[in-house]
């Protein structure tokens, strides 16, 4: 693919095959990211949404095809390489220092761009303002509840203020009322910097609420794409998440609500 293939997009996933053991986890994936565009990325267990955010970002081996950011091919970078060309990423189960603050936390997000220790704070001390988690800034990672580290962990990612922000199960954990705050996080990362965005997440309601496009996996291979109206309607999402179901059955069904 050559840069002017993918003109345009942010980010770019060209038949992007994923195998471990023999076994293709991923076969034959393309996906573009646009500016400020939020995607959210759903399907089943074991459909290959992690393992194509672990592709993205450098997590995971390609074994055929290529990733592109910003019409630059970045498929044999490291991790460390694809976070200081902006692309920030987050995982299911926050990897936060828990001997440290919520506050130390974000602040190593800037800090790992190249943001002096100043500025990190400063960054720091707005976006947790902002979106209403500066009453936890001193609390040690350790001591905040699973739905509070996950909060801090999009933080930190959000605070390197990136081109690209991949969320991995960003919402688990979070009680209802936590979802909102949530959602400004991902706002604030859109806004600040236009930064694209996908978001895997078992929520189903909440990715559909928040993306503005929706690409569903299943079986390591794109089942469909689309406006989240488009995915809510369409018979073989239904059947991908209850199994398999007669034609009349499946097309009466949407999307499930967990």
């Amino acid at each position: 693919m050559s840069e002017s293939a993918d003109h345009g997009h942010l980010l770019a996933c060209r038949e992007v095959t994923v195998a471990f053991a023999g076994l293709r986890a991923l076969n034959a994936v393309s996906l573009t990211l646009d500016r400020a565009e939020i995607i959210g990325l759903i399907g089943p267990n074991g459909a290959g949404k992690t393992t194509l955010v672990n592709a993205m970002s450098g997590f995971a081996s390609i074994t055929h095809g290529s990733v592109w950011l910003d019409g630059v091919e970045i498929s044999r970078l490291s991790p460390e390489r694809r976070a200081h060309r902006g692309l920030a990423r987050t995982f299911q189960h926050g990897r936060l220092f828990g001997d440290l603050s919520a506050r130390e936390n974000v602040e190593l997000g800037a800090i790992a761009v190249g943001c002096s220790a100043r500025e990190a704070r400063r960054r720091t001390h707005a976006l947790l303002e902002e979106v209403g988690l500066l009453e936890l800034a001193a609390s040690p990672a350790s001591e905040l509840s699973h739905g509070d580290q996950q909060r801090v962990s999009v933080a930190r990612a959000v605070v390197a203020e990136p081109a690209v922000l991949l969320l991995d199960e960003p919402a688990a954990g979070l009680p209802a009322e936590g979802l909102g705050e949530l959602g400004s996080l991902v706002e604030h990362a859109r806004s600040v910097r236009g930064a694209g965005v996908v978001v895997i997440d078992h929520n189903v309601e909440f990715v559909l609420g928040l993306s503005d496009r929706v690409v569903v996996l299943d079986h390591g291979e794109v089942l469909t794409e689309g406006t989240p109206a488009h995915v809510r309607g369409h018979a073989g999402v239904a059947a991908a998440y209850f199994g398999t179901v007669g034609t009349d059955e499946a097309a009466t069904r949407t999307v499930p609500v967990p």
